[in-house]
């Protein structure tokens, strides 16, 4: 063997190894809870530092509700298509600014990231799809746009507010939920690390009861407004029970304790929620 080839195998070797390492480095961490650290693909530069960046993930990935729809050009999209790559599921309005804002950033993220991430626009527009589509051409989108009605809407926990993403892993899980402006150098980094692409960024697995996911509000053990703190073990899982299958009565179509976590400032849920909790306590 010559010394080139030496050098070729011992290099290899090393990055056979470091491959290996990180795997097995990842996976311990992820078990223990703590820190995620991504495996690296060389290959994909980034387009932010990731330094300073702080990433959270929900440790109970949510599925993505089961939907099937047509996109504006009549391509059908159903989750299972989708899997294999990061999906940002994007709803927005054409009359929303800080969608039109983000617009761009999702853009180059789709260009850039073309072989490990799917941006899907789903638009809550009332107006005609042929409107939408001539917004999305005029805005050089070039990422599947498709309309969301009520159904599948309710279907993501109400969306009761635009701009919100749903950050999807390759499996299929929704791992977080952002409402409102995205940040750009945060959005890549969730992209990166779920794409197993180096990062900088800190990243967390967070106990997820609600507040990454609305749809954890089952495991919560705390519900905003309501004290639990003077009642019995049993009396707690009677109470948690009921405000996990009532459903609130403001409008929001979610059960109490979602919509106590969602909006805590709800004046409809917190009397509701109280309410329970005297009611099994026998007003204790």
């Amino acid at each position: 063997m010559t010394s080139t080839q030496q050098t070729t195998a011992l290099t290899v070797g090393a990055i056979v190894v470091a491959a290996a390492l990180g795997i097995a480095w990842a996976k311990r961490s992820a078990e223990a809870g703590g820190s995620v650290l991504p495996i690296s693909r060389p290959g994909v530069a980034s387009l932010t530092s990731g330094k300073g960046t702080k990433i959270r993930f929900s440790d109970k990935p949510v599925p993505v509700p089961a939907f099937s729809l047509q996109d504006l050009d009549g391509k059908t999209i159903t989750p299972e298509s989708l899997k294999g790559k990061v999906v940002l599921i994007n709803f927005w309005a054409t009359w929303c600014g800080p969608c039109r804002e983000e617009i761009p950033e999702l853009i180059a993220l789709q260009e850039h990231y073309k072989d490990q991430l799917v941006v899907l626009g789903l638009s809550v527009d009332e107006r005609p799809a042929a409107d939408v589509k001539a917004f999305a051409a005029a805005q050089s989108m070039n990422y599947p746009v498709a309309i969301a009605d009520m159904t599948l809407q309710k279907a993501f926990g109400g969306i009761s507010a635009v701009p919100a993403t749903f950050v999807v892993n390759p499996d299929g899980g929704i791992v977080q939920r952002h409402v409102g402006l995205l940040e750009p150098e945060m959005t890549e980094q969730e992209v990166r690390v779920l794409s197993h692409l180096s990062s900088a960024a800190d990243v967390e697995l967070v106990p997820d009861t609600g507040q990454v996911l609305i749809a954890n509000a089952a495991y919560a053990t705390e519900i905003p407004g309501v004290d639990l703190t003077h009642v019995t073990p049993d009396q707690k899982e009677a109470i948690l029970k009921r405000l996990n299958t009532e459903k609130c009565t403001c409008g929001c179509d979610r059960t109490l304790a979602q919509c106590r976590i969602e909006d805590p400032s709800c004046q409809t849920s917190l009397p509701a929620a109280k309410k329970v909790a005297a009611e099994v306590t026998g007003g204790k």
